[in-house]
Formats: structure tokens, sequence, C-alpha cells
């Protein structure tokens, strides 16, 4: 089996690492020619991982003609709000029976659809050959061999075993479901989550508050994956509930920093530095995750509180305010 990781950032090198700890053939794409000179020659990514030092057996390169060549395995490592046109590029250079791998976590922001909806629209490939990777997965973690596990979902309960395989090593164990849906949508979500626990502890707010902003967020995340028709089973596992608390827990998570900069009174341009311009991704998520919801009528406070900090000016103490200020309820209920 041979393997492409499209993409260098933090979690597509970290990916790519485990693919060649795991014994399989892997080439990575990096954008920049100079960082694929560094992969191959220095066998670091400074940018994005500093300080740790990748197999000698993974190949980099900035061509993705090449990159896609003969590939069993495309696993797309792009931000979810570029999908979109990076795979435009890339589909008369898809082998036609690879199996497609989305590490991105995200809902479009133009079309509201999950990253494999969007795989599936650009390339026509079948539903059973799109696959997404989701969990408690945090690049440098990972990318240091602490152990750690994951969700590969694929309606093809063949195909992903196959993959389970292709990236099972000593330290990174992947677990198999078929459930697509609760997998990309306890990803998407969590990110939004995240930032609203960054913004909690920016402002200086304690554990308290964290446990209450993950469980409710949680109930906003089952909400919206039952609507979409998710498994509960599903966001109560690694893709859902282990996701969201590494997420919103570690300072090591671009969205719980970027948030915790807005708590402590940064604009978002300030709080953009603090993750060394690396995507937040639940910045745009927050805005799509909401529409989305408005869709289903689902409703989800958090994630609308986040989108108005983010996108209509609404300030981190008014947010507060507006989510206690909310009218008591059961703590389960339907509507």
């Amino acid at each position: 089996m041979r393997a492409v990781v499209m993409g260098a950032g933090s979690w597509g090198t970290a990916t790519a690492k485990v693919l060649v700890d795991a014994g399989t053939d892997t080439t990575i794409w990096a954008r920049r020619p100079e960082l694929a000179a560094q992969i191959n020659d220095a066998h670091t990514n400074a940018d994005y991982l500093s300080g740790i030092t990748l197999p000698t057996g993974l190949v980099a390169t900035s061509d993705p003609v090449a990159a896609l060549a003969d590939a069993d395995v495309v696993v797309c490592a792009v931000p979810s709000q570029s999908l979109r046109s990076n795979l435009e590029s890339w589909v008369p250079h898809l082998p036609k029976d690879a199996t497609l791998v989305s590490l991105a976590k995200g809902v479009e922001t133009s079309s509201l659809l999950r990253m494999s909806q969007v795989i599936a629209e650009v390339t026509g490939f079948a539903d059973d050959q799109i696959a997404v990777l989701s969990g408690p997965n945090l690049a440098r973690e990972v990318a240091e061999g602490q152990p750690a596990a994951t969700v590969i979902a694929c309606v093809d309960e063949a195909r992903a075993a196959d993959l389970q395989t292709a990236f099972k090593t000593s330290y990174f164990r992947p677990y198999t479901n078929t459930d697509v849906i609760g997998c990309e949508i306890g990803g998407a979500a969590k990110n939004v989550i995240a930032l609203a626990c960054g913004i909690a502890g920016g402002l200086g707010f304690g554990q308290n508050t964290l446990a209450t902003i993950i469980t409710r967020g949680l109930a906003e995340t089952i909400r919206l994956g039952v609507a979409l028709g998710a498994s509960i089973e599903t966001i109560a596992g690694l893709a859902g509930v282990g996701d969201l608390v590494a997420t919103c827990s570690s300072p090591l998570s671009r969205n719980r920093t970027f948030g915790a900069r807005l708590g402590e009174g940064a604009t978002m341009a300030q709080a953009q530095e603090a993750t060394n311009g690396q995507v937040a991704e639940g910045v745009k998520s927050c805005s799509s995750v909401r529409a989305l919801a408005q869709r289903h009528q689902v409703q989800v406070p958090l994630t609308d509180a986040v989108h108005k900090v983010c996108h209509e000016g609404l300030s981190v103490n008014e947010a507060v305010s507006l989510l206690l200020g909310r009218r008591a309820k059961p703590e389960i209920y339907r509507d």
C-alpha cells in the first residue's frame, strides 16, 4: 500500500510520521518547495513541529502530480475551508481506485457540507471510497509517540479495516466505525466548543466553568449529530467526547489558545498571532456549524455565542451574560 499525505502542516506531518512508523510507504506533499526540501534533507518540519525528528523513510515533494501518482491512499490534510479548491486541482491526478481519507474537521461555510461530502462532490468518488480519521489527536503529542487512539470511519467496513492496518503503530491505535456523520460532526463541533473553553480560561474562570462548557457543548453536538443521522455512541466515543476533552483542555490546541487570547482582551488579529499563523478551524466552523444547526432547527447556544464574538462584535463578557441569562430549563430537553 502506498499512501500520500496532501498537506504538510502539523497534523498532516504527524499523520505522515504515523504511516511511516506503521510500515506504510508514504509521501508527503508540501505546498512550498523549501519545506519539502527541509523534510527530505533535515528530516524536520521546523515551521509546524519544531524539535521533532521525522523518519528517514518519509519522502516529501512539492509536486502534487508526482505525489499522487499510483497512490492507494490519499490523505487530505489541508484546512476544511480550502479543501474544495485543493481537491479541484488534484482531481485530474487522483487514481480512480484510491481511498480518500479526510483529516479536516469542519463544515464548509459556503455549502454547509461535511468534509466527506465535499470530497464526494468534487471528485465523484463513491461514499465507500471515502473515509475520515478523527479522535483526540493533538499533533505534537502524536508526533512525539505518546499513546493515542483514533477512529477511522468509512461505510465500507473492509476498507476501514485496511486503513486501520496502514495506520496502526505501537503508540497509535485506530478503531474502525461506519458512522462517518458522527465522526465528522464531533470533529467540527469540538473546535467551536474549544474556543468557548479558551475564552472562559482567558477570563480567569476555573474548572467548574470548563466542565460546564464541555458538557453543554457535548449536548449541542449530540443534538446536531442525531438530527443529521449520527449515532449517539459515536459522539460518546473517541471522535466525540475524546476529541472534545483533548481539544478543550490542552494548551496545544490552537482553538483553545485562540479563545484564551480573546478572553484576555485580544482582538481577532492578535489572537491569530498567538497561534503562529496556523488556522484555528473553530473561527470559521462556528458560523457553518451554527447555520447547519439552524437548517435542522437544533439549538446550539454556545456555538451561537462563539459566532457572535468572532463575527458580530459581541464582547466576551456580553457572551457570558447572554448564556447565563437564558431561561431555565431541564438538563435534557427535546425542543
